[in-house]
């Protein structure tokens, strides 16, 4: 294991803005993976430290390819981590919407520049991220449509599942899209859990990533067989929303099925506790995310449901 400084920036009151990566295995540019770009993402830094540690394991035991390499950045954004801040704390910009970066521009976009330089020459760029919604969701691996993508290269991690997202104008500035535009094959590993760490969730992260390693033969070890991915596009999801506010309970949990009619939630009278809506399944299929938040607003997304209805 060699630690490299990939990037630094000084600072004239504090410590310089260093990230850094674990380079394992050979000298070639083989596979990249990226933890916490977001100052909450400890979720994501566990899963790449659980990563350095097992690397590390099999590195005493000459069980990593001598020409393949590795390369594990547990966090872009240390200053964030620190101050327990979402975003960059000065301005709140966010790193992971300022790829590819310009060396001349502001604070966060002088990061994503000097970091892409270093990543953006990899055959494969892995990204441990956190969802875009507040809430719980089935683990799953995700890939921007750009005309670049390659979806059976994504079933070799074997997860539950495969989420085909058409990119947003906001989404060009990502690190997954951004690999993908410069010739990497990206893939996004989403996990439940982002600024507490829920170890099980975890445990199908670094499993799906120890099968990629694996597969490609950046390790060698034995490995069990994972999940059928099953291919879902993004728009194809049925969002379910409230029509009331209140205190939410929630009926089901992610990855449960649902048929027509099935109670997902109730809304409670915050002050009486009456119960004012029951929100129900509208359609057949698996439970993909619901949300958390105990007090929740109208019109809000609470549910997500993979749509099983055709298939029956």
């Amino acid at each position: 294991m060699e630690k490299v400084l990939l990037y630094q920036m000084d600072s004239l009151y504090r410590d310089s803005f260093k990230i850094y990566g674990y380079h394992f295995g050979g000298n070639e540019k083989t596979v990249c993976i990226v933890g916490a770009i977001r100052g909450n993402e400890i979720q994501q830094l566990y899963m790449c430290s659980n990563l350095i540690k097992t690397l590390k394991l099999l590195e005493e035991r000459r069980c990593l390819d001598e020409n393949l390499g590795i390369m594990i950045v547990p966090s872009v954004n240390p200053y964030s981590l620190n101050t327990s801040t979402r975003f960059w704390a000065t301005d709140n910009t966010d790193i992971n919407r300022m790829f590819p970066g310009y060396d001349l521009g502001e604070t966060t976009q002088r990061i994503a520049d000097g970091f892409f330089q270093k990543v953006k020459d990899y055959t494969y760029g892995i990204h441990f991220t956190s969802f875009y919604l507040e809430g719980n969701f089935t683990p799953h691996v995700r890939i921007m449509k750009t005309g670049y993508e390659n979806v059976e290269v994504a079933k070799e991690f074997a997860m539950p599942y495969i989420m085909l997202r058409n990119p947003k104008p906001y989404d060009t500035t990502t690190l997954n899209y951004e690999w993908q535009v410069w010739g990497t094959q990206a893939f996004s590993i989403y996990t439940p859990g982002t600024d507490q760490v829920d170890v099980k969730q975890a445990r199908y992260g670094i499993d799906a990533m120890i099968r990629f390693l694996a597969y490609h033969g950046l390790i060698h070890m034995k490995v069990n067989g994972g999940y059928r991915s099953r291919i879902v596009e993004e728009n194809e999801l049925v969002t379910v929303r409230t029509k009331t506010s209140g205190i939410l309970v929630l009926k089901v949990k992610c990855g449960d099925h649902l048929s027509v009619g099935d109670e997902i939630a109730e809304i409670i009278d915050t002050y009486e506790g009456d119960v004012i809506e029951v929100i129900k399944s509208p359609c057949e299929g698996c439970l993909f995310y619901h949300g958390s938040n105990p007090l929740i607003y109208s019109n809000t997304a609470i549910a997500k449901i993979i749509n099983d209805t055709d298939f029956i």
